[in-house]
């Protein structure tokens, strides 16, 4: 056996490997190709085979082969010398033949005689595998013939690399595919990250027009909550510990803010600020931000009932309830932030300084809303900085006939039957 290799072995490997052909399963194109080649030279057999770094793998074969007949080592392969070569190989008698003729492929097993080969060769010059006739015979083949298979060789390369083509546009379309859900994923985590700090409406207008026009709200109600000894709490308590525990009180006042349909604005510290009516205008965003206002304090009581059994302090809160006017718009470019300006935000925070912990108080123009519903307690005219004086009450609970619990922090259906006007539509948690 001629035991010499393409001077580009390497690059043929690689080349190979790009069109990635080996190991693939059967197609009919390349089945036809190897019957034609057989009918063409009138031999019994014909093969499209490839020759990688140890075998010659057979893509398609005709005639009567061995089923299991799939691929050969390369050292015994007749195809190896024929991708060692740009030309035709055509041996009449591979027993004559001192290359071939102590092969096992001629001397046992198949017994082969009769060998015409042409190189499938790329357009860089790779001789990838060969297109191959065999017989069990010797033959002789006219020049007609071997022209014949020359052309069907070239042919059959044409075929190969609209194969190729296919496969790299395949890829391509999958990388698009692979970029598309990745762009769709990372706008998910985008949009996601936005309506965590921007409501719905706000983040659509953001994304839509690349701006969000600021916007004047005649009627709304701003809660402001701050936990009272704050500073003293935190001087016992490990800074891990500090930011954990804010974190759980936050997201439960968040839970409670969503139920009711008020919007979380921002934390300053250990305080806490949310506004009712905007930026979707509700006609109940008075009686959301008292029933919020309640939960919270309940869910506070709760909480030191238990902190108490274990000797811990407890967490106070003082709440400002404020009604009227505000303006709302985002400020910021690379950190966006959805905030509220005005008298009425001033106030709120007033009448939250002005209260006393674990409860609630509330101004006068929210007390107009809601005390039909609500048990309050007259506090009188407050000294308000920079307001002068201001009503204000303590928020109690939620009347008896309207509270569907003992601590009147649930409404019933009664109370919001009471005054559909001004209430409105319940909220979800609240409907059943």
């Amino acid at each position: 056996m001629d035991q010499t290799m393409p001077a580009n072995e390497l690059g043929r490997l690689e080349a190979l490997n790009n069109y990635a052909i080996v190991d693939t399963l059967p197609e009919a194109g390349f089945d036809e190709i190897a019957e034609l080649a057989a009918q063409i030279c009138d031999c019994p057999a014909g093969l499209v085979s490839f020759v990688d770094a140890s075998r010659q793998w057979i893509k398609a074969k005709f005639g009567p082969l061995p089923a299991e007949l799939s691929e050969c080592p390369r050292e015994i392969s007749v195809c190896r010398a024929t991708v060692c070569i740009d030309d035709i190989l055509y041996v009449p008698d591979l027993s004559e033949d001192q290359r071939f003729n102590t092969s096992p492929l001629v001397t046992t097993g198949l017994r082969l005689r009769f060998y015409c080969g042409v190189p499938l060769i790329t357009q860089d010059g790779h001789a990838l595998g060969s297109l191959c006739v065999i017989d069990f015979k010797p033959r002789e083949l006219t020049f007609e013939q071997r022209e014949a298979l020359r052309r069907l060789s070239r042919q059959t390369m044409v075929h190969l690399e609209l194969r190729r083509k296919l496969l790299e546009r395949n890829e391509m379309l999958q990388d698009l595919k692979r970029a598309r859900d990745r762009a769709v994923a990372e706008k998910d985590v985008s949009d996601r990250l936005l309506l965590n700090i921007l409501p719905q409406s706000i983040a659509e207008e953001l994304k839509t027009r690349d701006r969000v026009e600021p916007r004047f709200f005649d009627s709304a109600t701003v809660i402001f909550i701050d936990f009272s000894g704050f500073t003293r709490l935190v001087e016992t308590m490990e800074p891990a510990s500090v930011i954990d525990q804010l974190d759980q009180h936050f997201t439960k006042f968040d839970d409670i803010m969503a139920a009711h349909r008020l919007e979380k604005l921002k934390t300053i510290g250990d305080a806490y600020l949310a506004v009712g009516g905007v930026p979707e205008f509700n006609r109940s965003h008075a009686t959301d931000a008292c029933l919020c206002a309640l939960r919270i304090i309940d869910h506070l009581a709760k909480l030191n009932r238990q902190r108490e059994k274990l000797h811990l302090p407890a967490w106070q809160v003082r709440i400002g309830i404020n009604t009227g006017p505000v303006i709302a718009g985002v400020v910021g470019k690379h950190k966006f932030t959805y905030d509220i300006w005005g008298n009425t935000v001033n106030t709120a925070q007033r009448v939250e300084a002005a209260g006393v912990p674990g409860r609630v108080s509330i101004a006068e123009s929210t007390w107009q809303h809601i005390n039909k519903r609500f048990e309050t307690e007259a506090r009188g005219a407050v000294e308000v900085k920079h307001q002068g004086l201001v009503s204000m009450y303590y928020l109690n609970r939620i009347k008896p006939e309207f509270a569907s619990d003992s601590a009147g922090t649930l409404p019933n259906d009664r109370f919001w039957k009471q005054d559909e006007r001004v209430v409105g539509t319940p909220p979800a948690s609240d409907r059943n």
